[in-house]
């Protein structure tokens, strides 16, 4: 059985005073479990829509969403979203006790929430960390107790929407080759959303391609099959990158055509 499962779900917002607008239609899309799935898209594709439909943020228009067979009516503890930013950390709160917070609202006892969080911070790199608060730490490690934080909750799976984002290029570099070695160890699922080419191959199973928006739908899918050592100067991996630059080419200049015709308030 699939993980996840979308069929035919379309996402129509109605804003106040505004025409309907199409952001996902006919989308189709099964994850397996342990998959690392990369979803990659132009601007504005909906991609972002797609997470948050998967995570119960927001429903479809149409269409049905489940995970093992179970349809999605909301948020659960299966699915745990790693956001971009680094404000979701409690910045009075040390390492420690930023990973172990979920669990703290559970009920779980001091002492195996600890030993959980510390576990969690061990796996993510962060083994001595503990103590510190977020505004002694890197942007990069601040990204990996958010990391931290979730996986101690165990979820079926992680949704990332373009965590790394904001991150310098070399600490992003960094985080794209950690984040397949803590996905590999926690033995996790991964949604992860982006638009960079390079970051997907590095990073995915299979590639999922967005047609550029409106009315977005899955373009096509790409097996990755380079193991877990990428490395960005094989051959193997430049062939990978070839074939998705190929799929997504046209969908970026549909995308960048779009735009120029938008006015400037709705870009």
């Amino acid at each position: 059985m699939a993980l996840v499962s979308f069929r035919r779900v379309e996402k129509v917002y109605r804003p106040h005073r505004a025409a309907p607008y199409v952001a996902v239609h006919e989308f189709e899309l099964e994850t397996e479990p342990g998959e690392f799935f990369c979803l990659l898209g132009p601007s504005g594709c909906g991609k972002t829509t797609v997470l948050n439909m998967l995570a119960g943020f927001e429903e479809p228009t149409g269409g049905a969403i489940a995970i093992e067979g179970n349809p999605i009516r909301g948020p659960g503890r299966d699915r745990a979203v790693v956001f971009q930013g680094d404000d979701s950390l409690f910045a009075w709160l040390s390492a420690v006790e930023n990973v172990e917070f979920g669990l703290r609202m559970r009920g779980v006892s001091r002492r195996a929430r600890r030993e959980r969080a510390r576990h969690y911070l061990d796996l993510v790199g962060l083994s001595g960390q503990e103590d510190k608060h977020p505004p002694q730490l890197s942007g990069g490690m601040k990204q990996r107790i958010q990391i931290a934080r979730v996986l101690a909750n165990e979820p079926l799976m992680l949704l990332m929407d373009e965590p790394f984002a904001a991150l310098d290029a070399q600490t992003r570099l960094l985080m794209q080759e950690q984040m397949r070695m803590i996905a590999n160890a926690a033995k996790t699922s991964v949604f992860f959303i982006t638009h960079d080419i390079d970051e997907a191959i590095m990073l995915g199973n299979r590639i999922g391609v967005m047609k550029a928006g409106p009315a977005s739908t899955l373009k096509g899918r790409i097996d990755v099959a380079l193991g877990e050592e990428r490395h960005r100067t094989d051959s193997a991996f430049m062939d990978v990158y070839r074939e998705v630059y190929e799929m997504i080419r046209d969908e970026v200049l549909k995308s960048a055509k779009g735009m120029s015709r938008q006015p400037e308030h709705v870009r």
